[in-house]
């Protein structure tokens, strides 16, 4: 089979470009998907998160090598491998950046077209916000944007705290400005969880040439004389051939599928006996990651989350849409601008858990509590992948590099996230139900203890990227239009292209990164001048 143009991965850049590549009907598009269907119902209800975590159909569940920095413990790293991608398991919070994240994208690829300025439209034209179009917002695109339906009287008075503790209230963290503490608005539509799958795949699957194939897993890019022709299939000997070819498995699948394509470092790669194509060092590198650190308290009152009736809450979303079950769970935050500080940005983020949360939920703790996470949002740190053998169902080695810079920048701003966990949870307002401290075991003051807390517990918050960075330098992979360097109709759509994290979440930036790179393969746009001109 030829297709015009071929998509690997349905995550949240793969079904937005299956999407606008394949509205005007004059190309074939074949969509590639490892996972399963969406149809499990906890998918769509938002508070299923809870129960996804185990779910190994859904999942990737990668582990990273262990980390020095972490005492030896090797990290859990979910991924969502379903139609949707991790944006069909993630917890929905909708956090675009700051203007300051795409100037320096816009820098570090020579390219104006990723500046605040010309991705905000991009922003604006996915965005279907139930609070109307504005300055900050649109309407009537493809992802759902909401308010919460329902929320835990705890995540108001986790704001309440935040805000008498000395902190700004915000009612829009997309808006005029990112710092402070308030609600997040999540990707729902009518209370359920609106995933790429939902808002960008499912208007599209009518389409005739548009073909989604699932449980298909990747196993090389076939590449001839320097121009990629086609992919083949894990336990397939035919080739599915295609005009363009345009990865978008994540941060982590697509430098793997590069790899064994031969793109990446030459001597890795014959290493494991696999043909060089074109020698990328960078490949795989540059990987960046929000590293996270919970602080737990237990509740005298038993209005959390930790014993939620499941049923009760199940029926009440599927009849009414409401209560409960229509929560993302991690409701509230915020946004801060610490002492330690080193640009206009905000340098930490905060998300707030009506439950007691260990282990990314897998370890039930008895009885009730809430939780503050707190993550440095611009690590230095720079970790890499590595393949462990030339078999694509065998997973990369993620060394992820935690806490590996030599000046310990980011311990001491992880450092000072735990310090304001801790002195927001002390506030007045949670003194009718604060509890005894979980996590740290008992209250602790010196840094030589909060390095010790930080490394026994620190997770992955879900956000790496960065492993096939664009740039304007010949070191790096890709070029500002996402063309892998040295490979003909070859490019990227994903996290992986990103030169730096953005200030927060990153579900809501891929899938501009796709509306964006979707116009610049239809020529759609004008091309704008490169900054270097």
């Amino acid at each position: 089979m030829t297709y015009d143009i071929i998509i690997v991965g349905a995550g949240s850049a793969g079904c937005v470009l299956a999407n606008r590549l394949s509205a005007n009907g004059n190309r074939r598009v074949l969509l590639l998907e490892a996972g399963p269907s969406d149809w499990h119902p906890l998918i769509h209800m938002p508070a299923g998160i809870a129960r996804l975590a185990n779910n190994r159909r859904l999942n990737w569940n990668y582990r990273t090598e262990p980390q020095a920095a972490l005492n030896g413990r090797s990290l859990w790293w979910p991924r969502g491998k379903t139609l949707g991608g991790s944006s069909s398991i993630n917890a929905m919070c909708y956090i675009r950046g700051v203007p300051g994240d795409y100037d320096r994208w816009a820098e570090a690829s020579g390219d104006a077209r990723w500046s605040w300025e010309q991705v905000l439209p991009w922003f604006l034209h996915s965005e279907d916000n139930t609070r109307g179009a504005s300055s900050f917002h649109d309407s009537g695109g493809p992802l759902g944007v909401s308010d919460l339906r329902y929320r835990n009287p705890l995540s108001e008075v986790f704001v309440d705290s935040a805000v008498s503790g000395g902190f700004a209230r915000n009612e829009d963290f997309n808006g005029a400005a990112q710092e402070g503490f308030g609600l997040y608005q999540v990707t729902q539509r009518g209370g359920a969880r609106c995933s790429a799958a939902v808002a960008y795949l499912r208007p599209a699957r009518e389409r005739p040439n548009l073909e989604v194939r699932t449980g298909a897993l990747a196993a090389r890019v076939v590449i001839a004389q320097g121009r990629a022709i086609g992919v083949q299939l894990q336990g397939s000997d035919s080739l599915i051939e295609g005009g363009d070819i345009i990865l978008a498995g994540g941060a982590v699948n697509t430098p793997q599928l590069l790899m064994l394509s031969g793109v990446g470092p030459a001597d890795h790669l014959r290493e494991h006996g696999i043909a060089v194509q074109a020698d990328q060092p960078e490949v795989g590198a540059n990987l960046q990651d929000h590293l996270d650190i919970c602080t737990l308290d237990g509740s005298t009152q038993k209005i959390t989350y930790d014993h939620l009736n499941e049923l009760a809450a199940g029926w009440r979303f599927l009849r009414h849409r409401e209560g409960p079950g229509t929560s993302n769970i991690a409701e509230a935050g915020g946004f801060v601008r610490s002492r330690l500080a080193t640009d206009e940005r905000c340098d930490l983020q905060f998300h707030f858990v009506p439950a007691l949360l260990d282990d990314h939920g897998r370890h039930r703790l008895p009885g009730y509590g809430y939780t503050v996470h707190a993550c440095y949002l611009h690590p230095r740190s720079r970790g890499r992948l590595r393949l462990r053998s030339a078999n694509p169902a065998e997973p990369i080695a993620i060394h992820a590099n935690y806490l590996g810079d030599a000046e310990g920048h980011d311990l001491a701003r992880m450092i000072e996230g735990a310090r304001l966990s801790r002195e927001l949870l002390s506030q007045a307002a949670f003194a009718p139900f604060r509890g005894a401290p979980v996590f740290p075991e008992r209250h602790i003051a010196s840094d030589a203890e909060y390095t010790d807390f930080i490394r026994r517990k620190a997770e992955t918050i879900y956000h790496p990227v960065g492993t096939c960075r664009m740039g304007r330098d010949a070191g790096a992979p890709l070029d500002s239009e996402l063309r892998v360097r040295g490979v003909e109709n070859l490019r990227v759509v994903d996290a992986s292209v990103m030169p730096s994290l953005p200030t927060g979440n990153t579900n809501a930036p891929v899938i501009m990164i796709a509306e964006r790179a979707s116009a610049l393969i239809l020529n759609e746009t004008k091309r704008a001048a490169p900054l270097s001109q």
